[in-house]
């Protein structure tokens, strides 16, 4: 049976990568050491350690000196064989992500190791099989957003002389697990030549105790002569110079490159994309919801800022980014309608809640939640997803920027920004239709544009900061206002449509009645709260920072 460790984290701020704020959760029994199942019996946990250069010639500490540890378990030696994969284009060196095959030691099998944030990272692991067994399925799933349909192949092995020392506490209990490592990494290019790299360092990996024992247990490695190690695994180290360098952009100003502001957001845009591919491939909670925002995020931003970049690339990237929000949408709308409507029922007393209205919810909607899932894992595998993927990369790594982006962003972003809040204004201005039809998609259309202020507010807050972030917070208070609203539309149709087939098939309808008549309720306090949420966005003081 694999495994596979991963954080459990609130979620982060926009900028962070996702799978910092990916949280654990259970779609099969919860195991008492804190970790969790997948729906295919993969179990999850985080590796926590710190890594030390030192030299050959240094003596190993003594860590049974640090504070907690009882004792020591008698070293143990291992002679350790570790083969890389990766593409040629090292999208997963790129990405910090490494995928090995180990011989040797306790934990020998196939394993892959996504960033987890901190220099911590998630890891996943399978048995080791057959020496020509392929990579494993499972893994390759976790991984196909950076390796989409490209080939993977070795591109390191490294054979390691480790020695390991087991921390034990007062209880009995593994505190951590300190390695000292000699290893020799063998790295192959394409024109057959083969570069030998020699190092020795040093790991603390935390099993079950506090992380107070990794620093303690660094302080006295530091103190001894080994350094912080400035390479995230041996994988970068042994590939060094060979993997392509992610955009920096320094500290962001207002008086930064308007070009620089928007790739910043961007690039965190597409790492978003990609780390949330494998939630929402296996229908993780959020997975398909934060998937689908950072596509949004990326067509929203090609869109307010759109005078920044050469229409004729991004347009049609645009246009893709619909697409697959799109079927992601349709997976999440379902599962948000199934929550909502037995979040109603669960609220209504027992003697007015008439038949199995509550089986015949959960069991309408999750089909429909399954087979829209079913149609995302499907497009999530096509070519045509994977080469907006590649597309995306290539608007990170060479935005096609037009002259405007050169200019400085308080004097660029801020009118682009304007012209946002401005869509939104004309939209309120226009005035509510008579027909209520016609007056629910005019809420709809505000709520978008909200949206689309939202995030144009948030793209540019590093840089702009406070005034920003306020800007950002107020249009999506609007949004959510607005989107209660529609949700209730959308549930209303629904509730219609269950409630005719229940009644057809001779079943009382009683209850769904009074569930449209609490949707409409809650759609009337929405519109009532549209009035004071629209005058906070429209407060001059909110964008006193935009350039009129």
């Amino acid at each position: 049976m694999g495994s596979c460790r991963t954080p459990q984290r609130r979620e982060p701020p926009l900028t962070t990568r996702p799978w910092v704020a990916r949280p654990g959760s259970a779609t099969g029994p919860q195991d008492p050491r804190g970790l969790w199942y997948t729906g295919t019996m993969t179990t999850k946990h985080v590796e926590i350690e710190r890594k030390y250069d030192v030299g050959d010639d240094v003596a190993w500490v003594d860590v049974s000196a640090v504070e907690g540890v009882a004792a020591l378990e008698p070293a143990q030696e291992f002679s350790l064989t570790a083969t890389y994969y990766d593409t040629d284009a090292r999208a997963l060196a790129r990405a910090g992500i490494t995928l090995r095959r180990r011989t040797g030691g306790s934990d020998a099998g196939w394993t892959l190791k996504l960033p987890a944030g901190g220099g911590d990272r998630s890891e996943c692991e399978e048995p080791l099989g057959d020496d020509d067994e392929p990579i494993p399925d499972s893994l390759l799933d976790l991984a196909r957003a950076w390796v989409r349909d490209h080939d993977l192949r070795p591109v390191a092995t490294l054979r390691t002389r480790r020695t390991v020392h087991r921390l034990i506490g007062e209880s009995g209990a593994v505190l951590a697990e300190a390695c000292d490592d000699v290893v020799t990494a063998q790295t192959p290019f394409a024109d057959g030549s083969v570069t030998l790299t020699h190092w020795r360092e040093w790991e603390i990996e935390l099993v079950d105790g506090p992380v107070a024992v990794l620093d303690a247990a660094g302080k006295l490695m530091r103190k001894a002569g080994a350094a912080p190690s400035p390479w995230s695994s041996k994988l970068e180290r042994a590939l060094d110079g060979t993997i392509p360098s992610a955009p920096t952009f320094g500290q962001l100003t207002e008086r930064s490159r308007a070009g620089d502001v928007l790739h910043a957001h961007l690039a965190a845009q597409a790492d978003a994309l990609l780390g949330w591919d494998g939630p929402a491939r296996h229908d993780e909670p959020d997975g398909v919801h934060k998937m689908r925002v950072a596509t949004r995020r990326i067509r929203s931003a090609l869109g307010t800022f759109r005078r920044l970049v050469d229409r004729e690339v991004t347009d049609p990237l645009r246009d893709e980014l619909k697409w697959i929000a799109g079927v992601l949408g349709e997976a999440r709308d379902a599962e948000v309608l199934r929550e909502r409507l037995l979040a109603e029922l669960s609220g209504e007393p027992d003697d007015l809640v008439m038949g199995p209205i509550a089986a015949l919810i959960e069991a309408e909607l999750r089909t429909d939640h399954r087979k829209a899932h079913e149609r995302l894992v499907e497009a999530l595998d096509t070519d045509r997803y994977f080469r907006l993927l590649d597309r995306v990369d290539a608007l990170v790594a060479d935005p096609p920027f037009t002259p405007l982006a050169d200019g400085r962003a308080d004097k660029v972003i801020t009118r682009l920004v304007l012209r946002a809040y401005k869509r939104v204004e004309r939209l309120v201005k226009a005035g509510a239709p008579a027909s209520p039809v016609e007056r629910d998609h005019w809420y709809h259309e505000i709520r978008k544009a909200a949206k689309r202020l939202r995030y144009a507010g948030e793209a540019v807050e590093p840089a702009f900061g406070a005034p920003a972030h306020a800007l950002a917070e107020a249009a999506e208070n609007l949004q959510e206002v607005l989107g209660e609203h529609q949700d209730s539309v959308v549930a209303r149709q629904a509730l219609r449509d269950l409630g005719a087939r229940i009644h057809l098939d001779g079943e009382n309808a009683f209850t769904i009645g009074r569930l449209h008549a609490l949707e409409q309720t809650r759609a009337d306090e929405a519109a009532a709260a549209f009035g004071s949420a629209w005058q906070v966005v429209a407060d001059k003081h909110l964008r006193s920072w935009l350039r009129h």
